[in-house]
């Protein structure tokens, strides 16, 4: 595989929707926290783990990046490579873009841990396929050149892609 740069693009694993708290406030629910270990454990099996992580400030976002990085334990960056970002929560898909382009070349593969509509948005920009879905804790792992300044609209590649088994079930029946 050349020099070029990988982008795991994440979004935050299923929240609970309790009324009443704020939605940035928004935890995890248990089976949010076992598809985010199982994304992690998607990500050992194939050798790929981020060396920066971009992740929304969002309680659910950080939760997410938490069961991710327990998983990925020594391979996991280090908490100066990981920035819980503000500008994440409220991004659009060109924000997300504008984000990624300002990261360090030192990073070879960065994650970011973000909502949709704008992860799935990224993906769509990146790659120019509009055929892909994007539920929660769905991970998107594009290749997009030699530098993150030089990711642009169509210059990704769709290079694998994991959804959450809960989201593959027909239904809300038990299984």
């Amino acid at each position: 595989m050349g020099s070029g740069r990988t982008l795991l693009v994440l979004r935050h694993a299923k929240a609970a929707g309790e009324p009443g708290v704020n939605d940035i406030e928004r935890p995890l629910t248990g089976g949010g926290r076992r598809d985010a270990s199982a994304a992690g454990r998607w990500l050992l099996d194939r050798g790929i783990t981020p060396d920066w992580v971009l992740c929304s400030s969002a309680r659910r976002a950080r939760e997410t990046w938490a069961q991710i990085s327990a998983v990925l334990g020594a391979a996991a960056p280090g908490q100066d490579a990981v920035s819980f970002e503000p500008r994440l929560y409220e991004a659009g898909a060109q924000d997300l873009l504008d984000l990624v382009n300002e990261q360090p070349n030192e990073a070879r593969t960065l994650l970011t841990v973000g909502h949709n509509p704008a992860s799935g948005q990224l993906v769509a920009l990146l790659t120019r396929r509009l055929d892909i879905a994007f539920p929660a804790c769905a991970l998107a792992v594009v290749r997009v050149g030699e530098s993150w300044a030089a990711a642009a609209p169509g210059g990704g590649e769709l290079a694998d892609l994991w959804i959450p088994r809960s989201s593959e079930l027909p239904g809300p029946g038990p299984r």
